[in-house]
């Protein structure tokens, strides 16, 4: 399910087939000694590199402020293969530890393998990702909301969400 790897900022990423990923981290696990899953996040990229929207150099110590970007949007993103991506953080715990960024690619009710099977870990991360963002996993055994109340609809870190949400309220009474 190799897609390809890249090495950025001293990290590196391996693409894979959303339908492999599931292999892809048992094999992570079993022969590369990568035992932890550290994080499993979901990113939204909806509109990403449409027109308005601006990119911009980072560096080790933050943005460039000489290199012009959001004002007169000079410099776009580099555009994205799908809506989402959902990357799995793996650390192998050896001398020195040892860090992989797994990143599957998904459109808008695409699902993905669970990996629940291969870190216990998952779980609660599958979870929240398909609480907030929508993502399903498919084999999860448990796939139902984490965070927000079980008649909530929709998905609040999308950004296709609408803004405002609700009142707050402070006390009982109002």
């Amino acid at each position: 399910g190799f897609v390809e790897q890249s090495e950025a900022y001293g990290e590196t990423t391996v693409t894979i087939e959303a339908a492999r990923i599931r292999d892809a981290c048992e094999l992570a696990r079993d022969e590369l000694g990568f035992q932890m899953l550290s994080d499993l996040v979901a990113t939204d990229y909806l509109n990403w590199g449409a027109k308005g929207v601006s990119g911009y150099i980072a560096t080790s110590t933050g943005r460039d402020i000489n290199f012009p970007m959001t004002q007169g949007m000079q410099t776009l993103p580099a555009l994205k293969p799908k809506r989402f991506s959902v990357s799995y953080h793996l650390l192998a715990m050896r001398q020195p530890p040892e860090r992989v960024r797994f990143k599957v690619w998904l459109e808008e009710g695409d699902s993905v393998p669970s990996v629940v099977s291969v870190w216990p870990t998952a779980d609660w991360h599958e979870r929240e990702q398909f609480d907030l963002m929508g993502i399903r996993f498919d084999g999860h055994p448990n796939l139902k909301r984490l965070i927000m109340d079980d008649d909530w609809e929709g998905h609040p870190l999308r950004k296709d969400y609408p803004q405002g949400g609700e009142p707050v309220r402070f006390s009982d009474a109002e």
